[in-house]
């Protein structure tokens, strides 16, 4: 290192620069940023404002404290660097210039030998008074030049930096310490210093990609702990050493490239780094290309720029369908690519050539067939095939195809297959075989895209295709369809409506007439002749019926052929029926209630008629001459076209159930007029005009409804009693069949008798056995004693129910009976 001596003069108070020239020893290798020196300046009041200026301002700047850095990143050479510095007041515009000299430090040849490099002193800035008695006021301190200290250096170890001294060190015994990162912060015991004498040492190798400057502070104190002097600033720069080979940000890199591109265009840019001071040739990187594969059409496809990294093609050539891929090895190499000192380091880039529509689809054949039946649509018909040398599936490769002529009615449309990138011939539109038996359509195809400029093809490619239509048998049709007649309802049974016949159009083909039936009849009021098609009623038509809406009547009917297969086709037949005046109008509704007294008895009622209105209102009404009390008792009164309103004539009218005709007449020609009979119930009402509760009761009445199920009901209870007796009197007679010999109710063990005693009497015990071998023959009541026969026992009756049995007794008449 070179001495750096830090004195101070005694000068009186003069605005200015103290020194004509101002040198400092720096390294050669300079980067942006890097402080130099700090320039002596001298100012006489503290709010002075000094602006300080380089006349080198591409390579140093000055800022406002006087420290001079470095402005870009550049080699010193090898003799001094001299440049002038200039201050200038911005409220006076006074102006000093000063000149300062930079001497590069001797380049460093091998490593720092205790024996070898020459140890320097940093001395303390001194302090001064004003009238020059020493420890009053500090003037501005020295800056001390920074340690340049290579990395990666082999010892040995501690290795002696510079020594740090006081020039008070001879009046008082001192100890020097120094602190900041790399001394007593992390990370700590990198650089110590002897407290006694001073000396700075290194105690390992630095590496710069890991700390690239080191920032420490001396201190000098006396054994007290009293601080001396101020401390000092003290930089140390690790110098960088070429020990880090360039890395690549990635080992394959992707770039494409459209095929036929001119030479000059841009590939892509590969980047690689280098953890070495960038601004040293340690990492100063060049790029170059090693090897290109394919080497067809030219092994110098491809260059790239040695310090950016941009690859570039220079040569022209590039066809995708020849060459789909290029490969090359790229080198960065150090030390701006010096092939001896520089490191290298290599990676691949794969440059894809993309595809360009440079080649037009060509039809394979120049004419293509198909057929295709009549009548059929969404029918593909032919597949146009084309090549094409552009990459598949991509707009250069897809084909659209075009029908340019024999098709002016739009029959056909061509779609294209995505896979296969065939054309399909579709059908859009029925062919009739007896208007036209063949197509020939002329077809074009061409890409998705244009072609690409300068490409000497044709850009579309042109093809025949012949299409041949295949007879089938077709459906009849009725004509007109639908056929809508007008007709009068009312028409009677057997009247002729119309003939509805159908045509075939199969005029090539040898079928005999068109048979006729009915499809569709709702109402059942039509058939059709088989033949001729005669249309004939088999009802009455009615405009009123449910079957039509809106005044019209649909039905359809079937046509067929004898074709094979046989065809048939459908006809409507709409059948608008005008109205006649065939509905007389009814009363709506048909109850009503009202109150015994006049006040309030008004019942509306609305006349209604199916006619329309031509032949419905406004309507009449009226009540009847017979009997003789309707009119005596109600009065009718119309009050607009539709409706009218009964009331009582009379002041009371006792409650009850009470029907009322009325002769309801419309406004047709002829009129039609019919009496309907209004239910009117009387009642008992409120003040309010609503029937009470009681009288509600009263004279509610059964409906008609009603009255029909409380009928049925008696009836079916009827049925049943009457099933009953019937069933009860069959009983009776087969019981009577299956009598035994005696009367069953003569039969004693059939008669178990229930006594209020324990046991029975003598009655009980005095038994006439005789009957049990002749029961035919016993006396008759009026021979046997009274005293005998039991009270509860029936009397025999004179004439016998059984055969007459022989009087002899029998041992066997016992066991006959036993076993009857």
């Amino acid at each position: 290192q070179a001495p750096i001596k830090a004195t101070c003069e005694d000068l009186s108070c003069k605005t200015g620069f103290p020194e004509d020239v101002q040198s400092a020893v720096v390294s050669r290798s300079l980067h942006g940023g890097q402080p130099l020196l700090n320039v002596k300046f001298q100012t006489c009041h503290a709010n002075q404002k000094i602006h300080f200026g380089s006349s080198e301002p591409e390579d140093f700047r000055v800022s406002e404290d006087g420290m001079v850095y470095a402005e870009r990143s550049f080699q010193l050479p090898a003799e001094p660097t001299e440049f002038v510095v200039s201050a200038r007041d911005k409220e006076t515009q006074e102006e000093w210039q000063t000149r300062v000299k930079l001497t590069p430090e001797p380049a460093f040849t091998g490593p720092w030998e205790k024996d070898q490099q020459r140890i320097e002193d940093i001395i303390f800035p001194w302090k001064h008074h004003e009238d020059g008695s020493p420890m009053k006021r500090q003037k501005r301190d020295w800056v001390i030049p920074p340690i340049n200290l290579p990395e990666n250096s082999r010892g040995p170890f501690p290795q002696e930096l510079v020594r740090i001294r006081s020039d008070r060190d001879k009046s008082l015994s001192l100890r020097y310490s120094v602190t900041g990162p790399g001394a007593d912060q992390p990370p700590t015991g990198i650089f110590i210093i002897n407290p006694i004498s001073g000396q700075l040492s290194v105690t390992k190798p630095l590496d710069r990609e890991q700390i690239a400057s080191f920032h420490l502070r001396a201190h000098a104190v006396d054994v007290n702990g009293n601080q001396v002097e101020n401390p000092i600033d003290i930089v140390i720069n690790v110098i960088d050493m070429n020990d880090n080979r360039p890395e690549f940000l990635h080992e394959v890199w992707n770039g494409t490239v459209p095929e036929g591109s001119k030479p000059g265009t841009y590939v892509m840019t590969v980047t690689a780094i280098d953890a070495d001071d960038p601004n040293a040739q340690n990492g100063m990187l060049r790029y170059r290309i090693l090897s290109q594969a394919p080497s067809s059409p030219s092994p110098n496809m491809f260059t790239i720029n040695n310090e950016t990294g941009d690859i570039i093609t220079v040569a022209a050539g590039l066809d995708r369908e020849k060459v789909q891929q290029y490969t090359l090895i790229i080198q960065a190499t150090d030390m701006e690519g010096n092939p001896t000192y520089g490191l290298s380091n290599t990676a691949t880039a794969v440059i894809t050539v993309t595809d360009v529509n440079d080649n037009p689809p060509e039809f394979t054949a120049m004419t293509f067939y198909g057929e295709v039946p009549e009548n059929r649509v969404d029918v593909i018909v032919a597949n146009l095939t084309v090549t094409d040398k552009d990459q598949p599936h991509t707009p250069a490769w897809n084909a659209v195809y075009r029908l340019t002529g024999g098709d002016p009615t739009g029959r056909f449309t061509i779609l294209t297959d995505p896979n296969s990138n065939d054309g399909l011939v579709t059908v859009v539109k029925p062919i009739d075989f007896e208007t036209n038996r063949m197509f020939v359509l002329t077809v074009a195809a061409e890409n998705q895209v244009p072609l690409a400029k300068g490409i000497q093809h044709p850009p579309q490619s042109t093809a025949t295709v012949s299409i041949t239509v295949i007879d089938v048998n077709e459906s009849p049709y009725f004509v007109p369809n639908p056929k809508l007649i007008r007709q009068e309802e009312g028409l009677p049974a057997g009247s002729v409506l119309t003939a509805f016949t159908a045509q075939d159009p199969d005029r090539y083909m040898q079928q005999t007439s068109l048979r006729y039936s009915k499809l569709s009849d709702p109402a059942n009021w039509l058939k059709i002749d088989p033949i001729n098609g005669q249309i004939t009623t088999t009802a009455v038509l009615d405009r009123e019926s449910i079957y039509v809406q809106n005044n019209m009547y649909n039905a359809t009917f079937l046509a067929s052929d004898n074709g094979i297969p046989p065809m048939s086709g459908t006809g409507t037949l709409q059948i608008y029926l005008l109205d006649i005046n065939d509905n007389a109008p009814q009363v709506n509704p048909k109850e009503a209630t009202t109150c015994e007294t006049m006040q309030p008895n008004a019942i509306n009622i609305t006349a209604v008629d199916p006619d329309i209105d031509s032949s419905a209102g406004p309507f009449a009404f009226e009540l009847p001459d017979a009997p003789a009390s309707i009119k005596r008792n109600w009065t009718i009164a119309r009050i607009s076209g539709d409706h009218a309103q009964l009331s009582l004539r009379i002041r009371f009218l006792e409650a009850g159930i009470y029907d009322v005709p009325i002769i309801i007449t419309d406004s047709g020609n002829p009129h039609a007029s019919s009496t309907s009979v209004l239910k009117v119930k009387v009642c008992q009402c409120d003040i309010n005009g609503d029937c009470t509760d009681v009288d509600r009761i009263v004279g509610a009445g059964l409906g008609t409804g009603a009255i029909i199920a409380i009928l049925l009901c008696i009836i079916i209870l009827l049925i049943l009693v009457l099933m009953f007796v019937v069933w009860m009197k069959r009983r009776d007679k087969e019981r009577q069949a299956k009598q035994l010999l005696i009367d069953p109710e003569d039969d004693v063990r059939d008669n178990i008798l229930k006594y209020d005693e324990e046991g029975g009497g003598e009655e009980d015990q005095d038994y006439d056995l005789s009957q049990l071998q002749q029961p035919d023959t016993v006396e008759p009541d009026a021979i046997k004693p009274v005293g005998i026969r039991r009270l509860d026992e029936r009397p025999i009756h004179a004439e016998p129910q059984y055969p007459v049995r022989s009087a002899a007794p029998h041992p066997g008449d016992i066991g006959d009976f036993i076993n009857e």
